[in-house]
């Protein structure tokens, strides 16, 4: 296969059977996104948002794009942005993994570190987040920048709805539930409107932290939490709840030990959100019995995190 360019890697990642993590019941099959050049399902949404801003007007060649991120986000759009011609400023809070700021300098990117508000290292909460984009969207006035802003930008539920969702369905004709965890709600969005699209009776199942599950039960325990790029105790702007057919929650311990298993077991060296993805994937088919196909989301390497 030759491919003419490094954004030619984005998109068509390949749908592999766990079939170490749920023998003897329902399949569970995960969309390995960590094989994308920026490392994670968000090269997706930086391939879509940057080729929308330029359709818009909004974005033109040789402007600055500023971010702020956990670290995904970030490292997609420093891929893409290079290959744009686009410098990259991306915004994190210091809670974030050293790992990830390496990788982000490592693919170019400017990189500026807010203070936590009321998280710690590797436990980067909802506050922590908005003090990081408000730091962004000052940085993108004052050097004339376009802000990509993730969790207000509709390119990134677009980005799921016309890759993430058709590749699913191409390569698995019977599918019983899709399942993912919700940060911006993009991924589970675009994914479950565009199955729902081709079959109403497909559960759509979203995921979030036991103690900050805001999305299933409108109260937050505890807003720390490992299970970074996600679960920021706060209803996503796009958030669409009729999509959501349940939410399954995961424990910090769940997720540890699915993780780890994804490593030992299946030989997959995936990060804390795969493991809460296939952890409730896991409970899904336990809870119903289910002996069809369930399709999740392994979302980045464990290379990204400091404790894996």
């Amino acid at each position: 296969m030759r491919l003419d360019s490094t954004l030619d890697l984005i998109t068509r990642t390949p749908l592999i059977h766990l079939d170490k993590i749920a023998s003897g019941q329902g399949k569970i099959f995960a969309k390995l996104e960590f094989l994308q050049p920026g490392g994670s399902v968000k090269d997706r949404v930086a391939l879509q948002m940057i080729k929308d801003a330029y359709s818009s007007g909004m974005l033109k060649k040789g402007q600055p794009v500023v971010e702020m991120t956990s670290g995904n986000m970030g490292a997609g759009l420093a891929v893409v942005c290079r290959q744009f011609g686009n410098p990259f400023i991306v915004v994190m809070s210091e809670g974030n993994s050293p790992e990830r700021r390496k990788i982000l300098k490592a693919l170019g990117a400017e990189i500026i570190l807010t203070a936590q508000v009321d998280g710690h290292p590797g436990m980067v909460t909802g506050k922590d987040i908005e003090y990081a984009a408000s730091v962004a969207k000052n940085i993108a006035a004052e050097r004339e920048g376009f802000y990509a802003d993730q969790f207000n930008n509709p390119s990134g539920i677009r980005a799921h709805y016309e890759t993430t969702g058709p590749e699913i369905a191409e390569d698995l004709k019977n599918i019983d539930a899709f399942i993912a965890t919700v940060g911006t709600g993009a991924t589970f969005i675009g994914t479950s409107e565009y199955l729902k699209s081709r079959n109403r009776k497909i559960r759509c199942i979203a995921v979030e932290p036991e103690n900050a599950a805001v999305l299933k039960s409108g109260t937050i325990i505890n807003p720390l939490h490992i299970i970074q790029g996600t679960g920021y105790c706060k209803v996503p702007p796009l958030w669409e709840p009729d999509l959501a057919d349940d939410i399954i929650t995961v424990t910090d311990n769940e997720v540890k030990e699915m993780t780890g298993r994804l490593s030992s077991e299946q030989g997959l060296y995936a990060g804390y959100s795969s493991g809460a993805n296939v952890k409730a994937a896991l409970k899904y088919l336990e809870t119903t019995k289910s002996r069809g196909n369930v399709v999740t989301i392994l979302c980045d390497y464990g290379y990204k995190y400091s404790d894996i």
